[in-house]
């Protein structure tokens, strides 16, 4: 499967509970990309770069990232691909990579929320540099403003969730992005999720769309 939605639509948590639901791998992009960052490798500092403009990873580059995974047998079981394609190049580059080892693409989810919502959600995440521990103003708050209730941290805010940021996210979002919807939609295999409610809400409809 394929998760779609701008950033902040929830699609990495709804994929993280739906992978263990169906015992899936649960593969985020955004995730493999930091550990390249935090490795300190020339390609982690050029991934760092676009990271912190909000902009889109070159296409050659992700595409090579994922190709690997799938030469080494991570999408045998089944997989959640969260934040892979982004761009209508990358979609068709995994439909052929896809159908090269025999692996058919079942369902693309698209998480729908509105810009404002998702500005709201991202611009208030903060997170413990130390335990990695995250609060989200104004639903998880910690006790005393700015600090980690788990060891006395003060929080950070991840460069690329600054309001400007994301607004910029949206903008490229729904310039390269947004095509992709038309483009599972010709597939046949687009599903359209209301993402602007609790989690819980929002999982059980993503289990009525995929059982």
């Amino acid at each position: 499967m394929v998760f779609l939605g701008p950033p902040g639509s929830g699609k990495g948590t709804q994929a993280v509970r739906l992978a263990a639901a169906k015992e899936m791998v649960h593969l985020s992009t955004g995730e493999f990309l930091r550990e390249a960052v935090k490795a300190g490798t020339e390609l982690g500092r050029k991934i760092e770069e676009h990271i912190n403009r909000g902009e889109l990873i070159p296409d050659d580059l992700i595409i090579d990232l994922i190709e690997n995974k799938v030469a080494g047998g991570e999408f045998s079981g089944g997989v959640i691909l969260d934040g892979f394609p982004r761009t209508i190049p990358q979609a068709k580059s995994l439909k052929k990579m896809l159908a090269k080892n025999e692996i058919g693409l079942d369902r693309a989810i698209l998480f729908a929320v509105s810009d404002e919502e998702i500005v709201k959600r991202l611009s208030g995440r903060w997170y413990c540099p130390q335990c990695n521990a995250g609060y989200n103003y104004p639903v998880a708050v910690p006790k005393t403003e700015g600090i980690c209730d788990h060891d006395g941290v003060t929080l950070k805010r991840r460069p690329d969730d600054e309001e400007a940021v994301v607004r910029n996210r949206l903008d490229i979002y729904k310039e390269q992005t947004r095509p992709i919807e038309d483009f599972y939609r010709t597939e046949s295999i687009l599903t359209e999720i209301v993402a602007e409610d609790s989690p819980d809400n929002i999982f059980a409809r993503l289990m009525e769309a995929v059982c």
